[in-house]
């Protein structure tokens, strides 16, 4: 199973988003015992006998070759629930820098393709948006083959241009300020529609702008899920090595010279404050928020997902 970026090195081919998405969640299906959600994995309900004249696409060809009867499949609701998954792709995602396929949001990437691959298992209509200070993509719905391809196309260019733009030294800085493009999203999207965001929450001068957007997706009947994306070695620990570093601020483009050893220990009390604080204002607005740190498991995305789905049948 591929449970991580790490175990994710040997296949950096953008165009097999796809088969790695469907490694990741067989494997995260093959590790669990028997689902208790409804509806998991469960496309196929009962046969029944095939009515002359009906279209004959859900025949049975091989119940039809072992009793010479023809029955049809019969499936649970063709969309079970509609979901939308919204990635913060600002600057501030690209952490680190100097590994892009490791950063926060190639992690996004790859969780949002298990996802995908993972509600259309469920017979489920999945949507995608690329938000930063405005919407830089926004797809409808659906539960095609097609139409997941055309997401993991676009998950995948995405990538690809992070990793040239890494190589080349020329990014486009992208302004973190989610709060307008989630208030146009709340009044777009299909009445009660699972909407689950990838973001670090880095909204520091917007972070009470960004909650009010997030409840207005929840007054207009969506549920909702938001994936704290965050690197916690370097973001939360400060683990650098003890000799001078240039950081750059990823938006503002501002650099700063540091010893990291000389202010560890009060980065990582203002670090706690902010994750701290993070998760109060969540709890008070009756947010789920999850915290997904780029080092760990997958499944650490894809069972906080099942859970809140379960909730919604």
């Amino acid at each position: 199973m591929l449970k991580n970026l790490t175990d994710l090195k040997n296949f950096q081919e953008f165009n097999r988003l796809e088969f790695i998405a469907k490694h990741v969640v067989e494997g995260f299906i093959t590790g669990m015992h028997k689902s208790p959600f409804h509806g998991f994995s469960v496309e196929f309900a009962e046969h029944r006998i095939y009515n002359s004249g009906e279209s004959v696409r859900h025949i049975d060809w091989r119940l039809l070759a072992r009793s010479e009867k023809m029955f049809v499949k019969r499936f649970e609701e063709e969309t079970n629930l509609r979901a939308h998954i919204l990635l913060d792709i600002s600057s501030s995602m690209l952490f680190p820098l100097d590994n892009i396929l490791q950063s926060k949001l190639a992690f996004s990437v790859y969780a949002s393709s298990a996802l995908i691959y993972l509600l259309r298992k469920q017979r489920d209509a999945v949507g995608l948006s690329f938000l930063s200070d405005k919407i830089d993509l926004l797809t409808e719905a659906k539960v095609s083959a097609v139409h997941a391809k055309f997401l993991y196309a676009k998950l995948a260019e995405l990538l690809a241009e992070l990793l040239s733009a890494s190589q080349s030294h020329k990014f486009n800085s992208r302004k973190t300020h989610l709060a307008d493009s989630i208030h146009l999203l709340a009044e777009k999207l299909h009445k009660r529609s699972l909407v689950i965001l990838f973001t670090d929450m880095f909204e520091h001068e917007h972070r009470n702008e960004i909650f009010d957007a997030l409840q207005h997706l929840t007054y207009n009947k969506h549920e909702l899920i938001v994936f704290h994306v965050y690197n916690s070695e370097l973001e939360q620990k400060f683990n650098f090595m003890n000799r001078p570093h240039k950081f750059i601020d990823l938006e503002s483009g501002r650099i700063l010279k540091l010893q990291p050893g000389q202010i560890k220990d009060s980065y990582q009390k203002k670090s706690n404050e902010f994750y701290s604080e993070i998760a109060l204002m969540c709890r008070k607005y009756k947010i789920d928020m999850v915290k997904a740190d780029v080092h760990q498991d997958f499944r650490e995305i894809l069972w906080p997902f099942l859970v809140k789905r379960s909730k919604m049948f």
